[in-house]
């Protein structure tokens, strides 16, 4: 599976976070979970909860999205410094590591500022990037969430539940899904498709390249200049 993936990359880590919200300066992560894969399979995971700053507490609308209250939090969840040094090892001794994502620029967003005061940001100058959702709409129609993905793949062992590592799981499954049908997901790697109205979301990424990536779908993103 991913047979060129694994012809440039020694570790895969594909990963996902919940958050309180969608403004990365301002809301924080509240579930990291995360997958790594070598030599084509899994080796290893992580999910941690993590706890709110002392007086936050959870948009209703998350908790209904999630499942996750403010009780597990507060009983449950790690400390940053903790799910940060879990995420740092599913990386630990690789040489050529890949992170992937489901709405890559979402989730690195939101990783960049949850290990900026921790002073880790460096954790990510190694690794390159792949976007699954970018993959994605050069497959499909709208709509794009993983949901629809999903169901597009008939992918029936795979789980949405708005849980980190449950969507880490499911975007390995649609990762190998996808390149089964057309092994090219390394032409994406460091390339994602933005928004053909209202562009790029969030801070850009410096090694990334980014493309508007037109709902029309007629030839795929990395053959668009």
């Amino acid at each position: 599976m991913m047979e060129s993936l694994w012809e440039q990359f020694d570790r895969v880590v594909v990963f996902d976070t919940e958050t309180t919200g969608i403004e990365f300066g301002k809301d924080t992560i509240i579930e990291l979970g995360a997958v790594s894969l070598e030599n084509g399979g899994e080796r290893d995971s992580m999910d941690r909860l993590i706890r709110l700053p002392e007086g936050r507490t959870l948009p209703p609308f998350i908790t209904g999205l999630t499942g996750i209250t403010d009780e597990q939090l507060r009983t449950e969840g790690a400390a940053p410094e903790e799910a940060a040094g879990d995420f740092c090892a599913l990386l630990e001794g690789a040489e050529r590591p890949l992170l992937v994502a489901y709405n890559a620029q979402f989730d690195l967003n939101f990783m960049f500022w949850f290990l900026r005061p921790l002073g880790l940001t460096e954790l990510l100058k190694k690794p390159r990037f792949l976007d699954a959702l970018t993959v994605y709409r050069d497959r499909r129609d709208y709509p794009h969430k993983l949901c629809n993905a999903i169901e597009a793949y008939g992918l029936t062992d795979a789980v949405n539940s708005h849980r980190a590592v449950d969507d880490a799981r499911a975007t390995v499954r649609l990762l190998e899904a996808m390149a089964a049908e057309r092994d090219d997901l390394e032409k994406y790697i460091d390339l994602f498709g933005t928004h053909p109205k209202y562009g790029l979301s969030g801070r850009p990424i410096a090694s990334v390249t980014y493309r508007p990536q037109p709902y029309r779908r007629t030839v795929p993103l990395y053959e668009l200049t």
